[in-house]
């Protein structure tokens, strides 16, 4: 090949935005001496790769597009949406915390843990805060939902977080007599936090790490354990926040 076949080659390749059908036929009348080398076939085939490569990079942003709605729906409905109960970190090491909480109020209503909500305690609380209430007021979602673990002789809870704002102007009495509110008493928490699914396995791997490094930390619990999940269901396990909560003396 000579020279100015190489130089007109390297100018088409180098400079291609997509070619209309015929480009060869208007090169050719242009440059005869690409018929002559037998290179109207090549240019051809040239121009598929790069229409196939077009489509290649047209799908990649496609997806990428679809991905990037996909993760800011989820952001939207995910945790970072919601109001978080407030506290100060006393001490931090890797998976456990220790924390200072104020005081609390939370809508109550008894659940069975195993259940993870299916037994419609999650529901009874959704529906107060939806307006089930003596002002049909609407309360705004928050994290943690806190739960207590059934234990010998007391039945299990799940409850909403009620808003700071919401406190101060006086939170409305529930509608549901199986829904009440009730007061979280500030304090001191050893925490530790974990990702997965939050069900009496894992809670009670987490109670069990907890209370190992408490001990060794010289700090004594002041009751049972809570546990806190912070994520809707459909999180997928390793982006979940789940923490199980001891109270400190």
């Amino acid at each position: 090949m000579n020279c100015r076949t190489t130089a007109v080659l390297d100018h088409i390749v180098d400079g291609w935005d997509g070619w209309p059908k015929g480009f060869h036929r208007l090169q050719t009348s242009r440059w005869p001496f690409l018929k002559t080398n037998g290179l109207v076939a090549n240019l051809d085939a040239l121009r598929m790769k790069l229409i196939m490569n077009g489509k290649k990079m047209a799908y990649l942003v496609a997806g990428g597009f679809v991905a990037t709605l996909a993760y800011f729906g989820w952001t939207l409905t995910s945790r970072s949406a919601y109001e978080s109960a407030a506290y100060s970190v006393i001490q931090s090491d890797a998976t456990f915390e220790v924390r200072e909480y104020p005081d609390l109020l939370l809508a109550t209503t008894q659940m069975r843990f195993a259940s993870r909500g299916n037994d419609g305690s999650f529901s009874r609380l959704f529906s107060y805060i939806s307006g089930a209430n003596e002002n049909n007021q609407k309360v705004a979602m928050t994290t943690p939902v806190l739960m207590d673990a059934q234990s010998e002789g007391k039945p299990g809870q799940m409850g909403f977080v009620v808003p700071a704002s919401v406190v101060a102007n006086g939170a409305p009495v529930p509608s549901d007599g199986n829904v009440e509110l009730r007061s979280r008493n500030g304090g001191r928490f050893a925490v530790i936090r974990f990702s997965g699914r939050l069900d009496d396995s894992t809670r009670e791997d987490a109670e069990l790490r907890l209370s190992q490094w408490m001990s060794t930390q010289g700090l004594t619990p002041d009751g049972d354990a809570e546990s806190a999940g912070y994520d809707p269901p459909w999180t997928p396990g390793p982006w979940r926040r789940n923490e199980v909560l001891i109270r400190l003396k």
